[in-house]
């Protein structure tokens, strides 16, 4: 080693690398990430600090094995290996925490102690850490932040998503895959003898780059079920091999061609909710509503709410979670009597079921759906399962949930009054991340806030739950060099 950096090709041989037990830091990285191209200017100048120590890099797009190995959802990425082991990781362009651990993980510096200078950039030259700055002023947010998505675009995404049950973006096309990743999957699925649509996202670099931000996935061949992200090729792979990719096929009515028109007959009388006559038996049915009405809440589920076994699962835990709803939970798999009981008594074909006493609510798109609508705590509040939000409870919730939120005329990038637009220009000015709500739009919000926090006017900017203070004690504090620092305590 030479203080250079090394572009990695094959997990075979970054493994080669990591197996002999030193120091390597690895830099996921891409070409259509400019924060990935500001942050290969700080690695380099560290491989020179610390020329002991191998730095490789790696492509997220080219080499998904690795990416998805060391679980990159973004870039930049970097993950510290040590001994055969990654000991540390770091997403996000933040060179500052980058020369920390590189130097902690290199034995240049003890834990929880800055770099050295030269580490820090004095051996690079002031213009690496400048660049990066201006990087982050240019964009009017910190580093870490990823390029948005428009709403169009957005759209354009979901849309195609859910053009199809089974939809694969991918390099290509199933007659000629132009990558052996994107083959690979296609040999799978059909295997699994399902049909499936496919986008080429070499004919359309918006699609590209936007669904990378938009699943928060960095690679391709991208898989998607009912919508929902299951993952590229090797977990396709393993979901294939295991048997669980047909589960999930099969539990969220999605058949194998062959199978289609032996069921079409049987399907004929059926109705939404319960069917008049299910065909099961007396003992089963009693058992299936004695498990129904066993909680008021009741998730039947793959896992277990600590340990989901699919997605879908682990999102109406998480929703759940989230709404403070004490809920009991089945796990499925345990009782193949019970998984296929449930789904004729319900006449619900898929897994997760969410009950509300008794009644079935649905599965995980509905679920998350009526969350975003409000609908799901409706029922909550209607069906007795949680007390009824207080406005004093809305705005704790409001205040809380982002560590720097800011309640003001308009919105970030369209600020409806000058005092809320000098405030959003000084947050951005210093790279200061931060939620937003415009009390233009809420009028209990906007009298209630008043009065909860003592301050008649707006905007009002809170950390960790604590009111800041409005336009003047923000500039006051940006003007003293004292706003990143009170922000970050």
């Amino acid at each position: 080693m030479s203080g250079s950096v090394k572009a990695v090709k094959s997990k075979a041989e970054l493994d080669n690398i990591t197996k002999s037990g030193e120091a390597v830091i690895i830099h996921f990285w891409a070409s259509w990430c400019d924060a990935s191209k500001q942050m290969d200017q700080v690695f380099s100048h560290l491989s020179t600090d610390f020329p002991n120590t191998h730095f490789l890099t790696v492509e997220a797009e080219e080499q998904p094995e690795i990416s998805e190995a060391f679980s990159v959802s973004s870039v930049p990425y970097f993950a510290f290996v040590k001994d055969g082991k990654t000991v540390d990781k770091l997403e996000g362009a933040d060179p500052s925490s980058l020369a920390t651990k590189v130097a902690r993980v290199a034995g240049s510096a003890n834990p929880g102690e800055p770099a050295a200078p030269a580490s820090l950039g004095m051996a690079a030259g002031p213009t690496v850490l400048e660049t990066v700055k201006e990087y982050a002023k240019e964009n009017g947010s910190s580093p870490q932040a990823q390029p948005g998505l428009s709403d169009a675009l957005k759209n354009r995404l979901q849309q195609l998503i859910d053009s199809h049950p089974i939809m694969l973006f991918m390099k290509g096309n199933p007659e000629a895959p132009s990558c052996g990743f994107s083959q690979k999957v296609i040999d799978i699925l059909k295997d699994e003898t399902v049909k499936f649509r496919t986008f080429d996202i070499l004919s359309d670099n918006e699609v590209r780059d936007g669904l990378k931000l938009f699943s928060n996935w960095p690679t391709f061949p991208q898989l998607y079920c009912k919508g929902e992200l299951l993952g590229g090729c090797d977990i396709a792979i393993a979901m294939h091999e295991s048997g669980e990719l047909k589960e999930v096929f099969r539990d969220h009515g999605i058949d194998a061609i062959g199978s289609i028109e032996a069921k079409v007959s049987g399907s004929e009388n059926r109705k939404g909710g319960i069917t008049q006559s299910t065909g099961l038996s007396t003992t089963l049915t009693s058992r299936l509503e004695s498990l129904i009405n066993s909680s008021p809440v009741m998730l039947f589920m793959k896992g277990k709410p600590t340990e989901p076994k699919c997605g879908f699962s682990g999102k109406v835990v998480a929703i759940l979670q989230e709404e403070k709803v004490t809920f009991e939970s089945f796990d499925i798999l345990t009782d193949e009597e019970v998984r296929q009981g449930l789904k004729v008594y319900s006449n619900w074909s898929s897994y997760p079921q969410l009950y509300i006493k008794g009644e079935l609510i649905g599965g995980s798109d509905i679920v998350l759906e009526m969350q975003k609508s409000g609908e799901l705590k409706r029922i909550l509040v209607e069906k007795g399962i949680v007390q009824k939000e207080t406005v004093e409870d809305r705005l704790k919730s409001l205040i809380t949930s982002s560590p720097v939120m800011l309640f003001m005329k308009g919105t970030p990038d369209a600020p409806r009054c000058g005092f809320s637009s000098k405030v959003v220009n000084a947050l951005k000015e210093k790279g200061v991340s931060f939620g937003s709500f415009d009390i233009l739009l809420d009028e209990e919000v906007r009298q209630g806030l008043k009065v909860f926090s003592n301050w008649p006017t707006f905007p009002q900017l809170y950390y960790k739950g604590e009111l800041i203070g409005g336009c003047d004690i923000i500039l006051e504090l940006r003007d003293n060099g004292e706003l990143k620092s009170t922000l970050s305590e």
